[in-house]
């Protein structure tokens, strides 16, 4: 008999990557909790659609990110998670977290190139003729750690809004995999 595998999925914004592993991840995964510091988020409505568990921990309301992060942690470890997915969370953790929970992240270009905000507009504007999305282990240095997936696009007879189109559609492609290539 196969176990069921949990995972804890963290977001800030519209939350477009975890609605499509809501509606993606079947079987053998379960999406055990969502998790966000931003109480006007728009993925607050997928976690309801979806009957997903809900918390939202405002980060603004601690004195420091290591107060946040270890209210991230206890949140997560109550949930067995197999593994947390930062899917859009906008926030640059510390050892408190990163030391203790085993995360991926989703981001939009290919590191080690472009780390950080603005990483869309960053990697269409280089020389490469690429462009892409990698998915990574979290590490305490801001998008640094060991990279599980990488997909790429070909940036050629594309304008900045089309490749960001191309760029978000792969990026739900390359989270899916990425968590089965983790969790397998």
């Amino acid at each position: 008999m196969r176990t069921m595998k949990k995972i804890v999925i963290l977001f800030s914004g519209k939350g477009s990557n975890f609605a499509h592993l809501a509606k993606t991840l079947q079987g053998d995964i379960e999406i055990a909790l969502a998790i966000t510091n931003n109480p006007n988020a728009g993925g607050i409505e997928v976690a309801k659609t979806h009957d997903i568990p809900l918390e939202i921990i405002e980060s603004s309301l601690f004195p420091t990110r290591e107060a946040f992060d270890e209210a991230l942690v206890k949140a997560i470890q109550k949930t067995g998670a197999d593994l947390v997915v930062l899917a859009g969370f906008m926030r640059i953790l510390t050892p408190v977290f990163t030391d203790n929970v085993k995360a991926i992240n989703l981001h939009p270009s290919l590191l080690p190139r472009h780390k950080g905000v603005e990483a869309i507009r960053r990697s269409f504007e280089d020389e490469h003729p690429e462009g892409g999305v990698s998915v990574h282990w979290v590490s305490s240095e801001l998008d640094a750690g060991e990279i599980i997936i990488q997909k790429t696009i070909l940036k050629a007879g594309l304008d900045l809004e089309s490749y960001d189109h191309a760029v978000r559609r792969l990026e739900k492609e390359a989270l899916s995999d990425a968590i089965r290539v983790v969790l397998s």
